[in-house]
């Protein structure tokens, strides 16, 4: 018996998936002995579109599986028994590792097919919801208490004592929400969730529902995963028809309803009193707390609210026990955590590795190190809300207090990885640009003292920075996180702050010197051609201003009057004559 997979997550399918299972459909056509389905991203992004080849019980995994290798590996594999080498994906060293990541999260991801209710339930889907309904709430509760699980949207709080808070709540009507507005710029570890294992996130939600007493719960997912919206649509559908969703679950009195609320994209809409307005028909904009959630949330109902990651990994704590979970990580920080690693890594995608594991394992170990080999010079972790730790501390474990002693934080899981041709600066400036675009405006300073901050970055950027322009950024952050209302503005600052704190040279090297070390920042790029120029003019031809002038097999040059500083030439010269 042969079986085949095909992972048809959106990263999939970007790289063409579908068109790849539509071939091999149309090659195993009216042949019983080959079963062919989809499935979830294993976390191989970089390798997409991505098969998992099963000939009697042993499995092949194969990447860049267009339709021309899809036609090669069933005539060589499949019907020779003869597997490509080129395409196999050493799992232990070559390509990726997975001996150093825990699963626990991403245990079905490119196991089961998402949109099959039996195959979740064939690995043990639903059997936390099961052992839960056995218990009493107050058992539910201790149980994810003694788990140690925090949240995994940022915060790090603790997940127990959160629905222990909401359920001492008195109330005829409560809520649950769980939080998939997933906006941080390179991170995407709930939309795979969501695409490759729906049932665990609908599981985690029932089950915090019957622990807090709610019996009605909303998935606020961003409209942009559309994906991930119609794969939990028909999830709950299948659930609902099973009755795992809705009245008398499991023959018990709980009941519990799940909607979905597609959120427009706002990125303050990750924060929970913005999230619940939107859901209310308001305007996502925060509001002031106490009263929290737990006590006055969705339609002032108490409400309790975790993101997918949390979410996802409530069923495995119910049906596995506390202890299995609590001896997972470190002291404080228990567990696994899921990583988005994208940026200038070699293999970008996403990790589930125990909490403690150095940032170099994470990078070099399970990542492949940099793009091109270059240098590492900073990972930026947590996002616009995060911040930048340099290569100096790449021994740092990942956890809630480390990560957060160097100025950043473990946020939702984004791993933005730098290299050598990386501006600080210009990091900076892009994620503050980010916030001040994505600010409600609600609050005075983070709505002008964002602005204020990008204008700094910009002009610094721009070569008309002065030597106070550090002070005055450090000044205006230190302002905007003690004044601003919610996450968003408090957390604006830590791009600017972990910056200036390690690459304070590279300000002053744009300030003083009027040169950006990286040669990012356009306005202090002067492109240079040396002695090394043959006069093959190929720079000459890929200049789209006409600005390079010279005969063939002579010194060209370079008119700065007329040059735009696209770097095509830059880009072009093979011989490493340009230089900027």
């Amino acid at each position: 018996m042969v079986k085949i997979k095909v992972g048809t997550a959106t990263c999939g399918n970007a790289a063409g998936a579908q068109k790849t299972l539509e071939k091999l459909e149309t090659l195993i056509q009216g042949q019983s002995d080959i079963s062919l389905s989809q499935t979830g991203c294993i976390g191989l992004c970089y390798r997409e579109p991505i098969i998992e080849l099963e000939i009697n019980g042993t499995k092949f995994l194969y990447g860049d599986v267009d339709e021309t290798n899809a036609e090669k590996i069933y005539k060589t594999h499949i019907k020779d028994n003869k597997p490509i080498t080129e395409l196999l994906i050493n799992q232990s060293n070559q390509h990726y590792s997975f001996e150093k990541q825990n699963r626990i999260v991403l245990k079905n991801a490119g196991v089961i097919n998402p949109e099959i209710i039996e195959e979740y339930i064939a690995v043990g889907g639903y059997e936390g919801l099961k052992k839960a309904l056995q218990i009493t709430k107050e058992e539910v509760i201790a149980t994810v208490k003694d788990s140690g699980l925090r949240g995994r949207g940022g915060a790090g709080f603790s997940t127990g004592m959160k629905w222990e808070f909401a359920k001492n709540s008195v109330n005829d009507k409560k809520y649950v929400i769980c939080n998939a507005d997933e906006g941080d710029p390179g991170a995407f570890m709930d939309r795979s969730v969501l695409e490759g294992d729906p049932h665990s996130v609908i599981e985690g939600m029932m089950i915090c529902g019957y622990a807090i007493g709610a019996n009605e719960g909303y998935i606020y997912c961003r409209a942009e995963y559309p994906l991930a919206i119609a794969r939990l649509k028909n999830a709950i559908a299948q659930a609902e028809k099973k009755g795992i969703v809705g009245k008398n679950i499991f023959g018990s009195t709980f009941c519990f309803d799940i909607h979905i609320k597609e959120g427009a994209g706002a990125f303050v809409c990750g924060e929970e009193t913005a999230l619940m307005g939107s859901i209310e028909g308001k305007r996502g904009m925060p509001r002031l707390r106490p009263p929290f959630p737990a006590v006055s949330g969705l339609w002032a109902k108490p409400t309790n609210i975790n993101n997918v990651e949390t979410l996802a990994s409530v069923g495995w704590i119910l049906s596995n026990g506390a202890c299995a979970y609590n001896k997972i990580g470190t002291e404080k920080s228990k567990g696994t955590k899921v990583f988005a690693l994208a940026g200038k890594i070699k293999n970008g995608g996403l990790v589930e590795v125990e909490m403690g594991i150095p940032l170099k394992e994470v990078i070099f170990g399970i990542g492949g190190g940099i793009k091109n080999d270059k240098k590492f010079k900073a990972v930026q972790m947590g996002g616009p809300s995060g911040g930048c730790i340099p290569a100096s501390l790449i021994d740092t474990p990942v956890d809630y207090e480390s990560i957060t002693a160097t100025g950043a934080i473990v946020g939702s899981g984004g791993m933005v990885v730098l290299d050598e041709d990386s501006c600080m600066v210009d990091v900076a400036r892009y994620f503050v640009n980010f916030t001040q675009t994505e600010s409600c405006g609600k609050c005075t300073f983070c709505r002008i003292g964002t602005k204020r901050m990008l204008e700094i970055l910009t002009r610094i950027t721009e070569g008309k920075g002065v030597e106070e322009d550090i002070d005055s950024l450090i000044d205006l952050a230190n302002k905007v996180k003690d004044s601003s209302l919610c996450g968003l503005g408090q957390t604006a600052p830590n791009p600017i702050l972990t910056t200036i704190k390690y690459f304070k040279d590279e300000y002053i090297a744009h300030i003083r010197d009027k040169k950006c070390p990286a040669g990012v920042c356009k306005e202090l790029i002067t492109f240079n051609i040396t002695d090394a120029c043959i006069g093959c003019t190929a720079c000459k031809k890929a200049c789209p201003t006409k600005a390079i002038s010279g005969e063939v097999k002579k010194l060209h040059v370079i008119d700065q009057s007329l040059c735009v500083k696209c770097g095509a030439c830059y880009n072009t010269c093979k011989f490493k004559a340009i230089t900027k």
